[in-house]
Order: structure tokens, then C-alpha cells, then sequence
């Protein structure tokens, strides 16, 4: 039985990584088996509670100040709107809600005390909550944990040495720290990275090793494939193929075997039997509902039919055991 171990070596992350990948998906998959229920996949669903205006100067993202995109700036929602999506995606088979805010980090102010309130709320529905608020002190993380919060998204995007060439407006140890944070007041920590971004594979490898070298594994580690969109500095950047996207999953289900990898943006692009490719991998999560933020993802009704095809059923919430909801639920359009 594949160890968990925090003490992964690069040079160890990177024959796994370039092995054959058809061997690489062999041994994830049987990785997978040993420690999750294969036929489970995490659903979730992402909802950008304050979009756009955001003063970083990240390459990839529509919602910077700085970058003319067609993103729209608006202010934080309301905890009742908030609260109408998130019933709205539970009755639509998500288990997990998550709030994005397009903040530099977050302040201690009326914005603040309104995202506590969503917490609460959507807590008290029985989901998992999860937030993506920007940097977070240690008080802030213990507010939101007491608000009811059960993970903070905080991905480390890419690299170190890669880092400093996607974003300049705060700095790798800016993340790490928000993450420790995060951990220190017993929050899941939800934090991967994005592909296609102008990095090497021996950037994908060394974001792998940061993860994996946690103290602790990050509960959840998404793996995203970017969607360039125009107006920002990544608008011409290549497709990422399936076989990248299967090469850092399953990478990430050998080094990382009880953490919930989760197939995220780029999704929209794949087809089915791309995202089995995917799921075999050891993917055993992903985003539902048509939008990811400001960026396109597949149409949930979609995504029943594959979960169908493929024999998948949405993991329950919690590890308390609540009724999880079924996709039979989902209604037809």
C-alpha cells in the first residue's frame, strides 16, 4: 500500500511525473483504490460573490483592474442572493459551495462581518463552505472558522521559481503564510495550481513538491488547465492537452493519496472521455454549474449524463456522514 509521506523529493515527483503515462495512470488508479471510494466525486459549486476590480496583477485573471477584459465590476453580493444560489446548488447535486472575492486580501470591515454571515448561512444548509477571500491573517481564519467555514481556497498557482513571472503584487511566502494560517485554525486547506501558464514541467514537478512537502496535504488540491482570456498578458497561450492534465492528477493521487484532486477550470474544453481519462487518474472531484468565476465551465445538466455514463455518484458532504444530494434531483431543462 502506496505510504503517505511529506518528504517527497523532487527528482522522486519527477520519475513519476515523466513515467509512461499509461503506466503513471495504472499505478494512480490503483492508489486511488486504496484510499478512496472511486465511484465517488466530490461536487461543488463556485460562485463569485464580489467580481472583478481586483488590484494584483495576476497574468491569467480577467478580474485584475489593470487588464481590459469584459469582466464587470460588482460589488459583494448580498448574504440573501448568496444564500438563494447556494439552496439552488444543493438542489443541483453540490455538496460543497464556494465564495470567490475578488480582494488583494481581506479587511476587517462591514464587507468582512457580510462573508461571516454567508458562511453561517450556507453552513447552516448542511453544505461544505469554502471561501476565496485573498491573504487572511490568523485572527481572520479563526473568524471564519467560528463562522462555520470548513475549507479556504488558496491555490499556490504555479512554481516558486516560476512565481514571480505570472504575478509581482505579493510573493510565494505571502501565500504559504495565508495557508499556515489557515491550518493553524483547523480550516481545510484547498490549494493547487494552474497549467499552461508559460511554465515548464519542471515548474509543474516543483509546485507538486511544495504541496506535497506540507506539513499537512492540503484536503483539497485542484488542478486547473487555463482558459486565457483576451485582454489579459496569457490571452495567447496554447490549449493544455488531456495528457498534461493526466500527468499532474495522477502525479498528485501518488504523492498526495488522501487528498480530493480536483479536475477544475479547463474542464469546459474536455469531453467526456477526456474527463474519464481524468477521473481514472484519480480525479474525484470537480466544479459544477455554467460559470467558474468569470470563466466557462459545463452546463450541470451536462455533467448528470456523464456522472450517468460513467457510473459516478456525488460524494457526500462532510465526513460526519449527511445525506448526501442525488443527481436524480437535478431537473430537466
Amino acid at each position: 500500500m502506496q505510504e503517505i509521506r511529506n518528504d517527497w523529493t523532487r527528482e522522486e515527483i519527477a520519475n513519476i511525473y515523466n513515467s509512461p503515462v499509461l503506466e503513471l495512470m495504472y499505478r494512480a488508479a490503483t492508489v486511488h483504490r486504496q484510499y478512496n471510494a472511486t465511484g465517488e466525486v466530490q461536487v461543488c459549486t463556485l460562485l463569485s460573490v464580489k467580481t472583478g476590480g481586483c488590484p494584483e496583477d495576476c497574468a491569467y485573471c480577467p478580474q485584475a483592474a489593470r487588464y481590459h477584459t469584459e469582466v464587470k465590476v460588482q460589488k459583494l453580493m448580498e448574504v440573501k442572493e448568496v444564500l438563494e444560489a447556494a439552496k439552488n446548488a444543493k438542489t443541483n447535486g453540490s455538496t460543497r459551495f464556494c465564495m470567490g472575492a475578488a480582494w488583494r486580501e481581506v479587511r476587517d470591515n462591514k464587507d468582512f462581518d457580510k462573508v461571516l454571515e454567508m458562511v453561517a448561512g450556507v453552513n447552516n444548509l448542511g453544505m461544505e463552505v469554502c471561501c476565496t477571500l485573498g491573504m487572511l491573517t490568523d485572527e481572520q481564519a479563526h473568524k471564519l472558522k467560528k463562522a462555520g467555514l470548513y475549507a479556504y481556497n488558496h491555490n499556490l498557482d504555479t512554481s516558486e521559481e516560476h512565481y514571480d513571472k505570472i504575478i509581482s503584487t505579493r510573493t510565494y511566502g505571502d501565500r504559504l503564510e495565508t495557508i499556515e494560517n489557515v491550518r493553524e485554525a483547523q480550516i481545510h486547506v484547498c490549494s493547487g495550481g494552474i497549467i499552461g501558464l508559460g511554465e515548464s514541467h519542471e515548474d509543474r514537478i516543483g509546485m507538486l513538491f511544495t504541496l506535497s512537502n506540507m506539513p499537512q496535504h492540503p484536503e483539497s488540491v485542484p488542478v486547473n488547465a487555463l482558459v486565457p482570456v483576451e485582454g489579459t498578458p496569457l490571452e495567447d497561450q496554447p490549449r493544455v492537452s488531456v495528457w498534461e492534465m493526466v500527468r499532474m492528477i495522477a502525479t498528485a493521487r501518488i504523492i498526495m493519496p488522501k487528498a480530493m484532486v480536483r479536475l477544475s477550470a479547463g474542464r469546459v474544453r474536455m469531453s467526456h472521455e477526456e474527463q474519464a481519462l481524468c477521473f481514472l487518474a484519480g480525479a474525484n472531484s470537480i466544479f459544477a454549474g455554467d460559470k467558474l468565476l468569470t470563466t466557462p465551465n459545463p452546463e450541470v445538466n451536462d455533467d448528470k449524463v456523464m456522472f450517468e455514463l460513467l457510473g459516478l455518484k456525488p460524494r457526500e458532504a462532510f465526513k460526519d456522514g449527511v445525506e448526501a444530494i442525488r443527481f436524480e434531483q437535478i431537473p430537466s431543462h
